[in-house]
């Protein structure tokens, strides 16, 4: 089997759905033959090593451990799914305040055991502040750092083609963009079906205004959706697109979605948030994001709730004041 890499693959909360969904995804997807699986949770972590072995991959050396230094000593790249998982009638901010944690820890065991590390995805929630607080106690650069921000898109592509009755490959160029929760923006004006603009169809009677405001509704509430349909959160969705994010980051194909990234700019600083980038071996790069006025009006407010997180966690502690960001982490501006 050829490989896109052989360098070290560390899945973070690997005894979970979500995380070992990662680790099946990353052996099929041919990433890396070098897999090492970590999670607290001893038990669980063996049984789900048991299942890979079971599967018969071919050249694939997957181990497992629970002490994390031994995870992520030689990790050049990580996925991180290990926070507490989201139930019913939570929103991602309900889980702040422990994830917040978890993610102060996760942090300083990067920079402690694996600071040539080249880069991390965060998947737990609230990803873009848990994201946040990792890049800045890891002492890693932005662009090393990205969260889990492709799923709205997705949810917004499937909603739209199951709206139209056409496959998803009709449906191009779906965009999220903003927090990844409830305050997300979602844009129209990117967007295509069987190749005409979205914003020609909003208003019509194939789309009327009142359906695609519905269809905005589902997009953000596509977690809590999944959450009623399978009495759990979702785990399937997150670990392939999350996976598909961190072989992009290995030289692999081409992320095709928005991530999460850390973004300083003369409108939005200090924050990590959906953006539109590319990403590769030298990391996560911004790009030129351009919306209608109404989507750029949703983004400002997208953006001021998640001030609003961030400053939540500063003042539990677990971060210090936006002033004091650069002392912590260099890298940060």
């Amino acid at each position: 089997m050829n490989f896109v890499t052989n360098e070290k693959l560390t899945i973070v909360g690997a005894a979970g759905m979500i995380g070992s969904n990662m680790a099946q995804t990353a052996i099929m997807m041919g990433l890396t033959p070098n897999i090492c699986l970590y999670d607290p949770y001893a038990p669980g972590l063996e049984g789900v090593a048991e299942e890979l072995y079971h599967c018969g991959f071919e050249g694939v050396n997957v181990t497992f451990t629970s002490d994390i230094k031994e995870a992520l000593t030689g990790a050049k790249y990580i996925v991180n799914s290990g926070g507490a998982a989201r139930k019913a009638g939570m929103t991602r901010e309900d889980l702040l305040k422990g994830n917040a944690a978890i993610a102060e820890e996760f942090g300083k065991n990067v920079k402690q055991y694996c600071p040539d590390v080249k880069h991390i995805v965060i998947i737990f929630n609230p990803a873009d502040i848990t994201g946040l607080i990792t890049l800045l106690y890891s002492g890693l650069k932005p662009g090393q750092v990205t969260t889990l921000a492709g799923l709205d898109s997705t949810r917004l592509r499937s909603e739209l083609a199951k709206h139209f009755g056409v496959s998803m490959d009709a449906v191009e160029n779906c965009r999220t963009y903003g927090g990844h929760g409830e305050q997300m923006a979602v844009f129209a004006s990117t967007a295509k079906v069987n190749g005409k603009p979205l914003t020609d169809i909003i208003g019509t009677d194939a789309l009327t205004a009142e359906q695609w405001a519905e269809i905005q509704q589902k997009v953000t509430k596509g977690g809590a959706n999944i959450i009623a349909l399978r009495g759990r959160s979702s785990f399937q969705s997150p670990s392939y697109v999350s996976i598909e994010m961190i072989g992009a980051a290995m030289g692999g194909k081409a992320f095709r979605w928005p991530a999460g990234t850390y973004i300083s700019n003369d409108k939005y600083d200090h924050i990590m948030m959906a953006w539109e980038t590319s990403i590769d071996k030298d990391g996560c790069h911004c790009a030129e994001l351009k919306g209608t006025a109404t989507e750029q009006a949703a983004l400002d407010k997208s953006y001021e709730h998640l001030c609003a997180l961030r400053d939540e966690v500063i003042a539990m502690g677990v971060l210090p004041p936006v002033s004091e960001w650069n002392k912590l982490n260099p890298n940060i501006k």
